[in-house]
């Protein structure tokens, strides 16, 4: 994202109006008065919040999470929402995890987490893996409409932070501080005055950093294979390094450079083992 170097007053005067239950987003003495203390430290959250300057409505969407209940995304209105793309076998993923359930659990009246599994196997190797992690919000399974309300997940996690009127007001992709998260949930719910925030321009072209695992490979057809061959293949080309010289993973390269003439057949290697192999 590019970073038009608005201050919190430039925030104020196009009226974002980013805050739940506050016109101005700034945050009052009130409002602040009854805050949360924060989980993260202080040098763990920054003092000032990037989101996106021309947020886009969340489509209407039905859930239904793993114990069967169903909710909309319209039902999430007047709180913030993170919705966390992820799968079971995604590293950075898991490594996410417990800062996720610290902030649900400290924010409870004002942050509403829900995960997104995007495993391809049985619902019930994702409903062990909440009971193993003791994961505290609801997870639902992802579904085709899912996909159209949030598109462009290339990679996992992938996280949707949502106003408390339904905007996506910032994408991260990949593994995040979880600090970032905690001063955008304080900003939007108006629980600290003190942070401020700098307007930025959706960038369309992301790039895949931050711990990021791949979920599609530009170039690379992968519906050849079997849900475990598939899952096998996208570790393998998040760990793998190009020799291309780029310095990335295979998934990487293709994403950030799909001209690369390196990663495909490296790529492709890949692919043609794994179904060798049976």
């Amino acid at each position: 994202m590019s970073s038009r170097g608005l201050s919190l007053v430039g925030v104020l005067a196009l009226s974002v109006g980013l805050a739940a239950g506050c016109g101005t987003g700034s945050g009052t003495g009130d409002g602040a008065a009854g805050a949360p203390a924060a989980v993260f430290p202080t040098d763990a959250r920054p003092t000032s919040i990037q989101l996106v300057a021309n947020p886009s409505p969340v489509l209407d969407v039905v859930m239904r999470d793993l114990d069967g209940r169903t909710f909309s995304t319209d039902d999430l209105r007047g709180k913030v929402t993170l919705v966390n793309f992820w799968a079971t076998w995604c590293g950075p993923c898991r490594t996410e995890i417990p800062d996720l359930i610290k902030l649900q659990d400290q924010y409870p009246d004002h942050l509403q987490v829900i995960g997104v599994s995007t495993d391809e196997g049985p619902q019930q190797l994702v409903e062990d893996f909440v009971t193993e992690y003791g994961i505290n919000y609801p997870i639902v399974m992802a579904t085709p409409e899912l996909n159209r309300a949030f598109p462009g997940v290339m990679a996992l996690p992938t996280s949707f932070m949502i106003d408390a009127e339904g905007r996506v007001v910032q994408t991260h992709v990949g593994l995040i501080n979880p600090g970032v998260l905690e001063q955008e949930t304080r900003f939007l719910a108006a629980l600290d005055p003190s942070i401020t925030v700098d307007l930025v321009d959706e960038d369309p072209h992301g790039r895949l950093v931050n711990a990021a695992h791949a979920t599609e490979i530009p170039g690379l057809d992968l519906s050849v294979l079997t849900v475990e061959q598939r899952v096998t293949a996208l570790q393998r080309l998040n760990e793998e390094g190009c020799s291309c010289g780029c310095g990335l993973t295979l998934a990487q390269c293709r994403i950030n450079d799909s001209s690369c003439g390196f990663s495909l057949p490296l790529a492709e290697q890949v692919v043609a083992e794994i179904v060798g192999a049976g």
